[in-house]
């Protein structure tokens, strides 16, 4: 590997890493385009590299939250056991899906995940209602229902889920949004495993661009948490520049992959 090549995967990780300490919110769903269209590497690899790099990144800040308790380990480990399951069968299914679709279909998902980013600056708060069903007897058996569907759907593409895995902890345990952040590590962890373990089987991971990945995700993550004091009061607007590159990049890759379908 040339050292430009090596450089451009320790900033992808860096980019990575950057987002998810300054927006909390995590830009793995980027990895995946930028490894395909930058280093020009197959989807499927593509997919098994970022996941086992993710899995390292996602580890480490599961410790961070631990330390903190912010993790209630009794929902958290309930949606993360069910995610991995439907992960191990949506990688299963990834690996023999033709890469076109399976682009067009992370691209769909990145422009979901965009508009889901714009809508939580408005709903900081779980509901009142929801609030309160962390009480009622059903919550595990939902919160494994919820797990296993977004556990098959990242697993499918390739990504870790913690963009629906939040609101879903918020919306049906009834948690505040930093416990919800810091429960859904469990399941990103686990999601990220399971789907880098399925590919790493199929010899789909290349594991010098994985360790890049986290070099740059651990160097941007903490460069990302002491940029969020300073650019604190620009957080909103740094959102929504983030969500219109992800849902302008999910659009291209959506024409690309369609396109290529023809």
């Amino acid at each position: 590997m040339s050292v430009s090549l090596a450089v451009f995967a320790v900033l992808t990780g860096a980019l990575a890493g950057l987002s998810l300490g300054l927006l909390g919110v995590g830009s793995s769903i980027l990895v995946v385009p930028i490894l395909v269209y930058g280093l020009h590497i197959g989807p499927h690899l593509a997919i098994g590299t970022s996941t086992a790099a993710a899995t390292v990144s996602a580890l480490w800040s599961l410790a961070m939250h631990a330390r903190g308790g912010t993790v209630r380990w009794r929902h958290g480990t309930t949606y993360a056991l069910s995610s991995a399951l439907g992960a191990a069968s949506g990688a299963r299914l990834g690996k023999v899906t033709d890469s076109r679709l399976l682009l067009a279909l992370l691209g769909i998902l990145m422009m979901g995940v965009a508009g889901l980013m714009l809508r939580s600056m408005f709903r900081a708060r779980a509901p009142a209602q929801a609030r309160e069903r962390h009480r009622r007897r059903w919550v595990l058996p939902l919160l494994a229902a919820a797990g296993f569907g977004v556990g098959s759907l990242a697993g499918l593409v390739g990504v870790g889920g913690g963009f629906l895995t939040v609101p879903a902890l918020m919306f049906i345990a009834g948690m505040p949004l930093l416990n919800a952040v810091g429960s859904s590590l469990l399941s990103v962890t686990a999601v990220a495993a399971t789907t880098g373990a399925s590919y790493a089987s199929a010899h789909l991971v290349d594991w010098r661009i994985a360790g890049l990945l986290v070099l740059g995700g651990v160097s941007g993550g903490y460069l990302g948490v002491r940029l969020a004091g300073v650019l604190g009061a620009r957080r909103r607007a740094l959102t929504v520049v983030f969500s219109a590159v992800v849902a302008l990049a999910g659009l291209y890759m959506v024409i690309r992959a369609l396109a290529g379908l023809r």
